[in-house]
């Protein structure tokens, strides 16, 4: 996965569009802004994106952009692009009170701002004329290519009948008692799936964790924010130095109890929620494995079903049968299909090998990353705890005599 590039690199006095200056991608999601109200509301974003290549209409464009219309260029990749990693989107608020929460609107917008980034910073991926529709178009172009493919009733008459067949030839074979479709057995591949499930466990739990941790930092601030509320006013009972220390000791309470706040939301944005993209980028490798796994079974059906055509013709050959040519005719047709499904197959097997050599390598910086900021987080606050009650013991020593003995 490829962290996004959020402005081009380098400054230089050559023209955006000058021959000689690097190419460059450069794309923002910013501004979110709640429009609409009830269940009609959602977000819209400005999506700015900067580059000097010359498919695109000019140097920027600014353009709004909904969460469905992320949605509409994921799907329209993962359609057109079997075998790549499609980058991930960030999963819908499934509780209603939260949608639309400063916190969750601000998550939303960087894992877009993300996934778009990666999209085009993809060697394969940002040379998609969907891309370019996406970053380009007016919103009510957008609108009406939205309309015309969301959901399976979208499909076309034929998608739908292959759909049916598919569901009933599934049926049929579980009510039979048919053996398992035909799988792809590699000792390589066999040790990858391996990893990748394993990956995806390993992921979870530490996302889980990291929650857990982000959920402790909130809880100790605001119990630190109570007690220093509750010492203040423990202070203003008594009098002279000792109503003094307590104040100071409410104070450096609730200064600490921001720390813990910012830290928390430091925590959830550049740390637990790094972990939980990991964790949806790894459901996107198996949705590719997926795809092998039915190009696989196709290119196996056809080769097995091109092989009895073959027999069957031989046959009517022999027989110097009225229906041979008919045969060879359906022989040929049958044997280029098969052909180009085994074309299809290769294709996945080789683009996932690529994909999994970027995936290591993105995943290895990323989070490398994020687990050295979580590191310096903890250790600039734990330092800053530490300084505060420190610079509070003088005081209570005063206070105390007989602690100083």
């Amino acid at each position: 996965m490829i962290s996004p590039q959020r402005s081009p690199p380098g400054s230089s006095s050559q023209s955006p569009r000058s021959p000689s200056a690097p190419p460059f991608l450069s794309v923002t999601v910013t501004d979110p802004v709640k429009l609409g109200n009830g269940v009609q509301a959602y977000i819209s974003y400005r999506v700015i994106t900067k580059t000097n290549l010359p498919e695109y209409q000019g140097p920027e464009k600014i353009v709004i952009r909904r969460y469905s219309d992320f949605v509409w260029l994921h799907d329209r990749l993962a359609e057109k692009y079997r075998g790549i990693f499609i980058p991930p989107l960030p999963e819908k608020s499934a509780v209603e009170k939260f949608r639309f929460s400063a916190e969750f609107i601000e998550m939303r917008r960087q894992a877009l701002d993300i996934f778009i980034n990666r999209i085009a910073s993809h060697p394969q991926l940002k040379q998609s004329e969907d891309l370019r529709t996406f970053l380009q178009e007016d919103e009510e172009t957008m609108e009406r290519a939205r309309s015309q493919e969301t959901g399976i009733f979208k499909k076309k008459p034929a998608d739908l009948i292959q759909i049916f067949k598919d569901v009933q030839s599934k049926v049929s074979d579980v009510v039979l008692g048919k053996e398992k479709p035909v799988e792809e057995s590699n000792p390589e591949y066999e040790k990858l799936k391996h990893y990748i499930f394993e990956l995806e466990d390993h992921l979870a739990e530490a996302q889980r964790q990291a929650y857990r941790l982000v959920k402790r930092h909130r809880e100790l601030g605001q119990s630190l924010s109570d007690f220093g509320k509750a010492i203040k006013l423990l202070g203003a009972c008594e009098g002279d130095s000792l109503g003094k220390v307590f104040a100071d000791l409410g104070s450096k309470s609730e200064l600490l109890s921001i720390k813990l706040q910012k830290e928390a939301h430091n925590l959830l944005m550049n740390f637990e929620e790094p972990l939980k993209d990991y964790v949806r980028a790894v459901q996107s490798i198996k949705a590719t494995m997926v795809d092998r796994a039915n190009a696989f079974r196709q290119q196996c059906e056809l080769a097995e079903t091109t092989k009895l055509k073959e027999i069957n013709l031989d046959k009517l050959m022999l027989m110097r049968s009225e229906k041979a040519m008919e045969a060879e005719i359906e022989y040929k047709e049958l044997k280029a299909e098969s052909e180009e499904a085994t074309r299809r197959f290769e294709t996945i097997v080789k683009l996932m090998s690529e994909e999994m050599v970027r995936f290591q390598e993105q995943k290895t910086a990323d989070l490398g990353l994020a687990f050295h900021e979580f590191a310096k987080g903890q250790a600039k606050l734990a330092n800053e705890i530490a300084d505060a009650w420190r610079s509070l013991v003088p005081k209570l020593d005063a206070c105390s005599p007989s602690l100083c003995s």
